[in-house]
């Protein structure tokens, strides 16, 4: 019978920038029916944690609150009804549940036994911990959703980012051609030894004429944008006709320009995504599961860790990671 334990974990109680996060001593409860506590090995932060912190999410902070979506470590205890896994098990744990109600972001964690799986016995804590929110959005994008086939062109912005990256993996996987945007010229060369097949630097080229020079004049069949902004009227005007743009990510604080002229001539598919229709999805979300652990299994599919800080600075991971200095996932050891 387990019991309640203390431990650190990450509670802020006002929005802000990462000095609101707060490193603190707390109880960890039981595991309740259909829960699964965890110990904490890594811990990967995403842009959804700013967004969620800065209080720009789609969900609104209820103090005091906990935060992140993605952990890997060793399963520590589980509540009645929890078949799946068992005490001792190497775990991660994917992003289908509320901020409201469970974080990763502690060296003890619960979470809902649904959303605890056994990744590949192949990655260490720190990549499990870097796979599952990027990797499952790339394949609610590309493969539930835009249905992408073998020779199709892909433009997807912030190139550089764990999503970014995993877009160059996952697009080469099903046999598309990967033209990654970033804004930043010095990420270029990682960004094309990471895989892609493309990299245009917004600012700097044409990317309207880049593209259609890459497609033959087609332009591409789909557009994956994470920023918005300026940006998204050069996006449009590199779309094939009546291709698929999505909009995942508002990472601009600029307005963003709506294109009419361009939207119908091109008449183009312009939608929003969250990996939550995947999620939610359990047929969808299981098959998404299985291809990904095969792309890692076969080596097509593998997290690139930008930088690991210890738990104890947790504010400064945060802060590297809202720098975009980086070219892969941050991850917090514990």
């Amino acid at each position: 019978m387990s019991s309640s334990k203390s431990a650190r974990g990450v509670r802020f109680t006002a929005t802000g920038g990462p000095d609101v996060l707060q490193i603190q001593n707390l109880r960890v409860a039981s595991p309740a029916v259909h829960e699964v506590r965890i110990k904490v090995k890594a811990i990967g932060l995403n842009r959804s944690d700013v967004m969620y912190r800065t209080g720009y999410y789609v969900e609104k902070p209820i103090f005091p609150a906990g935060l992140g979506y993605e952990a890997a470590g060793i399963v520590d205890a589980v509540g009645a009804d929890v078949q799946h896994v068992q005490v001792g098990d190497v775990v991660s744990v994917i992003a289908a549940f509320s901020l409201h109600d469970y974080g990763t972001y502690g060296e003890l964690i619960n979470v809902p036994d649904y959303t605890v799986i056994k990744h590949d016995a192949s990655l260490s804590y720190e990549e499990a911990a870097a796979v599952w929110v990027s990797y499952l959005s790339m394949y609610g994008l590309l493969i539930d959703t835009a249905k992408i086939q073998a020779g199709q062109a892909v433009i997807f912005t912030a190139a550089s980012s764990s999503a970014g990256l995993s877009a160059i993996q996952m697009t080469n996987y099903v046999g598309g051609t990967a033209i990654a945007i970033t804004s930043s010229a010095p990420k270029k060369e990682a960004i094309l030894e990471a895989g892609a097949h493309h990299v245009l630097v917004s600012g700097e080229d044409d990317i309207v004429a880049a593209v259609n020079e890459i497609t033959g004049g087609k332009g591409a069949d789909i557009v994956l944008d994470a920023v918005g902004g300026p940006l998204f009227a050069e996006l449009i005007g590199a779309t094939a006709s009546r291709g698929q743009v999505f909009v995942y990510g508002a990472m601009s604080t600029e307005p963003t320009p709506f294109p009419m002229l361009e939207v119908l001539t091109k008449l183009p598919t312009i939608r929003g995504y969250t990996s939550m229709d995947l999620m939610l999805n359990q047929a969808s979300l299981q098959a998404a599961i299985a291809f990904i652990n095969e792309g890692i299994a076969e080596g097509k599919l593998k997290p690139v860790i930008g930088k690991t800080f210890p738990f104890g600075s947790i504010v400064e991971a945060t802060r590297f990671l809202e720098s975009n200095r980086h070219v892969g996932k941050v991850v917090v050891t514990v």
